[in-house]
Parts: C-alpha cells; structure tokens; sequence
C-alpha cells in the first residue's frame, strides 16, 4: 500500500516542478530574447534493503535533465538606437561571466552601456562607455557615438552549454570557455521570446491533469490505509 503512495508522490513532485516551468516560460512568453525551458523526467527501480521482508522493488519518478531551448526568436522593430536583436548563435558578454541574447540596452547613469538589468555590457576594450550623442551599432557589433567608434559588443558563443545556469529573465552564467561567434546584430530590433503559447497552455492542462490523477491516488491509498488501521483497532 504504501510502496504506491510513494509512487504517486514521486510523480507528483515531478508533474508540479513541470507546472513550474510551463509557468515561468508563459509568464516571459513577452520577455525580449527568452529561452523556453523544458523538463525531461526517468523512472528507475529501487530495490528494498536486505533487512526488510518487502521484496517489491518500487517505480519511482526523478528529474532527469532541464533544458533550455536556445532556437532564436523572430525579430521585430522597435527603432530604439539601444535595441538589438542577435542573428545567429551566440550571446552578448556581460561583466562577471554573464551572458544574454536579450538587446534591449541602456545607458547608465554613468555612461556605461548595459544590460536592461544594469549589467555592463563588454566591449573589446573592457565594459563599454559612451560618450553623449547618437548611437549607431553595426551588423559586426560596432558601437559608434557621432560618428566616432567607440567600441564592439563583445559576441561570443560557449564552448559547453552544459553549465549554463539560468539567472532569470534572459540572464544566463556560465564559467565554460567562449569561442568566437559569426552572429550579426540588427539596431532597432530586439529578438522575441521562442515560447509557442499555445503549446505551453496544452502542456500546461496535460501536466494539471496529471497531477490531479495522482493527488487523487494519494488521497485513496491515504484512506485504504486509515481504514485499515481503524479496522484493525476495533478487532
């Protein structure tokens, strides 16, 4: 009996960690260069311990990997000088091993070019600085003031993608070494999120629906075994 409330637990957890997921993705499905993440789970046989006289093994549910869908986002127009969008793979090098795909730049109080958050944006040079005037970036990433360049963005790719850890809202760290990337910018464009609604809300009814099929197992496991004690007490 109780070897299936902890199957059912076990996929419970799962089915509300995916919730979670399909959550953040449709809560930044409006988010400038968001990558959609997705859950992978596995089942795997525990085998009772030797001391036991249970000789069942239990189908338990893990997490088997998170992934984050790095397929480009459609770009559109926005005419903002500090906006771009990336074409191609790679990513906009930020101070302390940060990267992101999300263009929507600023420019600090100090003058310092920066992600929308207020993280410093790298240039060739270090963080870059600009002077006051008119911003022009090239397709190549250069960043010209009044006609002066000043700098280039930094683009690069990851040689691994494997310990790349979301930071929330399009920020991504990573200590993998970066390899030179062939991405191109466009000024005045920002890259749209890749979430599908559509797709998350489906995703989102199937995982419900799921959770509630085990909710409810739990809850009849959970009251065969009161009855079982109650019975037992009145003997």
């Amino acid at each position: 009996m109780y070897k299936g409330i902890y199957i059912a637990l076990s996929g419970a957890v799962l089915k509300q960690l995916q919730m979670d997921a399909v959550t953040d993705n449709l809560a930044n499905s409006n988010t400038p260069g968001y990558k959609k993440e997705s859950l992978s789970f596995r089942d795997y046989l525990i085998n009772p311990p030797a001391t036991t006289l249970e000789q069942e093994e239990r189908d338990l549910s893990t997490l088997s990997s998170e992934k984050t869908d790095m397929v480009q986002g459609d770009p559109f127009k926005t005419a903002n000088p500090l906006d771009i969008s990336i074409e191609g793979q790679g990513f906009i090098a930020l101070e302390g091993n940060r990267y992101t795909r999300r263009g929507d730049l600023k420019r600090s109080t100090d003058g310092f070019l920066t992600s929308f958050n207020g993280i410093k944006v790298l240039g060739d040079k270090g963080p870059i600085k600009l002077p006051k005037g008119d911003v022009k970036i090239d397709s190549g990433g250069g960043v010209f003031v009044n006609g002066q360049k000043v700098d280039n963005i930094r683009l690069v790719d990851l040689s691994s993608q494997q310990g790349l850890t979301r930071m929330g809202s399009g920020i991504f760290y990573s200590k993998a070494a970066v390899v030179s990337s062939t991405a191109t910018v466009k000024q005045g464009y920002l890259e749209a999120s890749n979430v599908d609604v559509v797709k998350e809300m489906v995703r989102m009814i199937d995982a419900l629906r799921e959770f509630e099929t085990f909710q409810k197992t739990i809850q009849t496991f959970d009251s065969a075994a009161s009855k079982v004690v109650n019975d037992m007490a009145q003997i």
